[in-house]
């Protein structure tokens, strides 16, 4: 685990990783699902330097009530050019045309 992972985090880790388990998954990919959990949270809360989100978002959600940040990532997965000077606005249209 991370240094920078409080106590509190490791222990967010160990239960998620054991529910994951529990429903059946490889202990490689329960490992990672628990800790991009965790990191998800620490992002969230502001106790990470870099607070963008990596992702695309999920996919249950509309385009719209996603972040700018991950409407601009899931552009970059479908090449969509000149997306860093789209607005949200912009890349929605543009993600829904392509």
């Amino acid at each position: 685990m991370p240094r920078a992972w409080t106590r509190k985090d490791e222990r967010q880790y160990e239960h998620v990783k054991e529910s994951e388990l529990d429903r059946g998954r490889s202990m490689r990919r329960a490992k990672e699902i628990a800790a991009r959990t965790v990191n998800r949270q620490r992002r969230i809360e502001g106790r990470t330097p870099n607070r963008r989100t990596m992702g695309t978002g999920s996919p249950t959600i509309s385009l719209a009530s996603r972040s700018r940040d991950e409407l601009y990532n899931r552009a970059r997965e479908l090449r969509i050019r000149g997306r860093s000077a789209m607005t949200k606005a912009e890349l929605v249209a543009a993600i829904r045309s392509s």
